[in-house]
């Protein structure tokens, strides 16, 4: 069925618009769902750009934050506004367990061959591209600190210097427990060490904008960072290092798939083997500073030597500290009342 706006619909009773064109034109479009900001423009400049270069489907996009498109999209249920969706790898597993992602068929997808193992999340939701929460601090304001292990956040010379996001404290839990002996699933082994972490508490921030000013400023010179955030204020100029504790560091992942019910699926697997296609994966690691999530992408030396950039197997296996990402969706909340009432708000 083609649906037909109001304004299309006028055209047509008037005899100016025939039903064929009104069909082309549905067909030559595809709707996409990501956050808005850099990284709509991101995708737009970089990943639609050469989608509509090779197809001459148009993009439109719907923007809105992580929580708010997942409910739109529950709400919009068999209908979705957009064909595809890009999400984080755990939020993504709300979205799978809702039923709201078509089963991917990847021989559709001939570029998801060379996908690394760390980004095949679900059966509809794969990974786009990855980063890690880690340690950033100021060398300047903490000196002769280097972090080699998450510990070295609970020396009392860390003491009231010290942020970390309080929308998500999965990094933090996560680390507390294996620190301890356990992982995420016995997350709370880690309890007592986090509670023990208060005094070096100076701030929790909101957002990534948050984050940048609190560690620009130096009012909290050591965080709990995305590393591409603190990659992106380096080429700023800001005095501020990542490590990578020998625990590793927490990988994040950003996955794309497609709606259930999408009506534009032979378009959205196209945009999706965009996605994938090498160099494109290059384009966005030097946009971005994130790890490419196919083999065979060639990064610039320069962008591949960076903290927290994967671009090698043993890099993969040794430096990134997976949190299951079905459990972090299931923990989510848990963890975060958790967090806010016995660490915030004390």
């Amino acid at each position: 069925m083609v649906h037909v706006t109001r304004r299309q619909g006028a055209l047509l009773g008037a005899g100016l618009l025939a039903a064929p064109a009104i069909a082309n034109a549905q067909a030559n479009r595809i709707s996409v769902s990501v956050w808005g900001g850099s990284w709509r423009d991101m995708v737009q400049n970089i990943i639609a750009r050469k989608f509509t270069a090779d197809t001459g489907a148009t993009v439109e996009f719907q923007t809105g934050g992580t929580i708010d498109r997942l409910n739109r999209a529950r709400l919009a249920r068999g209908n979705p506004e957009s064909d595809l969706n890009f999400t984080t790898s755990h939020i993504g597993w709300l979205y799978q367990n809702d039923n709201l992602f078509e089963t991917l068929d990847m021989s559709k997808i001939p570029n998801a061959r060379n996908l690394v193992d760390q980004a095949k999340i679900s059966p509809g939701h794969i990974g786009t591209w990855a980063y890690v929460y880690t340690i950033g601090y100021r060398p300047d304001l903490v000196p002769g600190m280097t972090f080699g292990s998450w510990a070295d956040l609970w020396s009392p010379a860390m003491a009231n210097k010290l942020a970390a996001p309080d929308f998500d404290p999965s990094h933090i839990i996560v680390v507390s427990a294996i620190l301890e002996g356990g992982d995420a699933a016995t997350w709370e082994r880690g309890q007592a060490r986090l509670r023990a972490l208060r005094p070096n508490f100076r701030a929790f921030y909101t957002n990534d904008a948050n984050s940048q000013q609190l560690i620009a400023s130096g009012e909290t010179p050591v965080q709990v960072i995305l590393s591409m955030n603190a990659h992106h204020m380096a080429s700023q100029g800001v005095n501020v290092r990542l490590a990578i504790p020998r625990e590793g560091a927490v990988l994040g992942v950003d996955c794309v798939s497609i709606m259930r019910g999408s009506r534009r699926q032979e378009l959205a697997y196209q945009f999706i083997n965009t996605c994938l296609d090498p160099q494109i994966q290059a384009a966005i690691a030097a946009d971005k500073k994130g790890s490419p999530t196919v083999t065979n992408a060639v990064l610039d030396p320069a962008v591949a030597a960076l903290p927290g950039v994967f671009t090698t197997p043993e890099q993969w296996r040794t430096q990134a500290l997976i949190i299951d990402h079905r459990l972090r969706a299931e923990k989510t909340n848990e963890w975060r009342r958790w967090f806010q009432e016995n660490i915030i708000a004390r």
